[in-house]
């Protein structure tokens, strides 16, 4: 796709629209009908969309939004920045998503103020107000739960697709749960920019109509009168034309990695030291990473510097659960509130997986692991 994406960023230079150009529109036309939404909004990043859609729905000072404490930081960060306050839910051992049961718990605890659940500990009485699900590797949330206990709680919904653009749960598209759902266009997402960006995606006529003001500093119908505090969220010209060009050869990409993460599970299966990642039946992965859990943490370390011996690159997502790390102390969460998070951390690593990884890479690199197993 050289030749396109070249052609794509020369015919921006060419017009010079360089903010809010044609391409931006084309491309939030063709990914809001891609994934079923009514409306896509473009922004500037993964973290601008989740931010961006916690300013429409007014969240702030005295609000509770629960969340994964097993993500990246950009999922808790926004809660923070707006004032509001993260509440942390444990999640499911197989899937690494959050769990429907324990979020029900957490939310009668917090309405309650009782003990029988780990709560942030801040001075103020707080008021539960949304819940962001995160779509963790690639793989969906349980939306049918999330979305049923969300109804019965007077709640919004916010999908952190970040990692899932492309995949599907019992049939939909992720991006299009929730109230607005949010994806990443980061380089390493598996539909990826070439710098930052992101998309908000909602069926609601209010919340795109706000959408679309926050992410240009608030604008009204007069560009000098704003009506409402925003951000400079804006969607790069260059960026949407390069995802422009990825995106005619990304629905083939999505089904290249299905064919990547068969095949790790066909010759790892015999690999009993690891647990491979589990895809629930009715749900789609983008396989944004493929991530496996070693049964005896000690092993991991060892495993990792094996492969990198022999060039295999690992990483590890997530070492440190954000309920510990030191932006969070604020919260008086402590070791031990989420078991399941700080089990995953301490034993899960990432191989590699992109569309185009060769089964005699993927075969080397699984002959590596089954020499230490």
């Amino acid at each position: 796709i050289k030749d396109k994406i070249d052609a794509n960023i020369q015919a921006v230079l060419a017009h010079g629209n360089y903010i809010m150009g044609p391409e931006v529109k084309r491309l939030e036309e063709n990914l809001a009908d891609y994934v079923g939404a009514k409306y896509a909004i473009g922004c500037a990043s993964g973290t601008d969309a989740l931010l961006m859609a916690l300013m429409a729905f007014g969240i702030g000072p005295g609000d509770a939004v629960f969340t994964t404490p097993f993500t990246f930081i950009s999922t808790a960060e926004v809660i923070s920045l707006l004032g509001a306050t993260p509440v942390f839910v444990d999640v499911d051992r197989k899937t690494f998503n959050i769990d429907p049961s324990k979020l029900r718990n957490v939310i009668l605890s917090l309405r309650r103020n009782s003990g029988n659940y780990p709560l942030p500990k801040v001075p103020s009485k707080l008021v539960p107000k949304a819940i962001i699900p995160v779509d963790l590797f690639g793989l969906p949330a349980d939306y049918d739960a999330i979305e049923a206990i969300a109804k019965e709680e007077g709640m919004s919904v916010i999908e952190d697709a970040a990692q899932s653009f492309g995949a599907e749960y019992k049939g939909r598209k992720t991006c299009s749960f929730g109230n607005i759902a949010c994806t990443s266009f980061f380089p390493a997402k598996p539909l990826g920019c070439y710098g930052d960006g992101g998309m908000c995606f909602t069926d609601d006529d209010r919340l795109a109509e706000t959408l679309r003001s926050i992410c240009v500093h608030g604008k009204g119908s007069h560009k000098y009168d704003n009506i409402r505090i925003g951000i400079n969220g804006r969607l790069d010209t260059l960026q949407a034309a390069i995802l422009m060009a990825k995106f005619e050869i990304f629905p083939e990409e999505v089904e290249l990695r299905q064919t990547r993460a068969s095949h790790y599970n066909s010759i790892l299966s015999t690999a009993t030291f690891l647990d491979l990642p589990s895809v629930p039946f009715h749900y789609k992965s983008a396989w944004a990473q493929y991530s496996v859990v070693v049964k005896d943490r000690n092993n991991r370390d060892e495993l990792m510097k094996k492969l990198q011996r022999e060039g295999i690159p690992t990483a590890i997502y997530y070492p440190k659960p954000l309920h510990v790390q030191s932006a969070f102390a604020y919260l008086n969460y402590r070791e031990g509130d989420f078991p399941e998070s700080e089990d995953i951390a301490r034993r899960i690593f990432s191989l590699p997986m992109h569309p185009y990884l060769s089964e005699a890479d993927q075969e080397g690199i699984a002959q590596v692991l089954s020499d230490e197993g």
